[in-house]
């Protein structure tokens, strides 16, 4: 037996072969035509720039931002270090001048801080004169309980009673027995400080 062969209608076959023959003509046109690729090309670009950033890269970003904010901050901290930290507005090797002053007078170390203090000290007083008024003080006052810190001014004069770069500190202090102001003057020679000056006002002393 035969076998039979479907055939197109020649109206069909005719159409068929025409539609691809337009598309191969614009297939060649694309491929020929260099402004045809540019614009295809624009458009991708264009599209492509629409698109929002990733995620990735906006966390790259922040990191980068925090890492040169620390780096300004390390910075600036080194200098201040460099420069010499102050508290309350007191040079540091003045602030630890008087801390060991402080600590001398509160342990009743009076020969140790009369052999430590400016030479404006031991010209004014003997060590004897020095020790007798402190042991006054602590008999009237009795020991300190706390300080607190009222004011600390740096000072450039030329002029007596003491004349070149010093440090007035002046303490709100609670003694045992009443309470009263502390003033401490330091004084600055050849790089180094000493305590020049010491008082207390209050009225347990009238």
């Amino acid at each position: 037996m035969m076998s039979k062969v479907a055939a197109l209608p020649q109206h069909s076959a005719e159409r068929l072969r025409l539609f691809r023959k337009m598309d191969m003509v614009e297939a060649e046109r694309l491929r020929l035509d260099p402004c045809e690729r540019r614009r295809s090309l624009s458009v991708h670009r264009v599209r492509s720039a629409g698109k929002a950033k990733p995620y990735r890269t906006v966390q790259r970003q922040s990191r980068n931002a925090f890492g040169l904010s620390l780096l300004v901050f390390l910075l600036i901290f080194s200098v201040s270090c460099k420069q010499g930290v102050r508290r309350s507005g007191i040079p540091a090797e003045a602030q630890s001048a008087l801390d060991t002053s402080l600590e001398d007078i509160d342990a009743g170390r009076y020969e140790e801080l009369y052999q430590e203090a400016a030479d404006e000290w031991r010209s004014d007083a003997t060590l004897d004169q020095s020790k007798a008024t402190f042991q006054k003080l602590h008999e009237r006052l009795g020991r300190v309980r706390t300080r607190n810190l009222q004011s600390a001014r740096e000072e450039q004069t030329s002029t007596a009673p003491i004349a070149g770069h010093s440090v007035v500190v002046v303490y709100q202090t609670s003694f045992e027995l009443g309470d009263g102001m502390e003033t401490l003057t330091l004084l600055e020679r050849g790089g180094r400080w000493y305590l020049a000056r010491y008082y207390v006002t209050s009225i347990a002393l009238k």
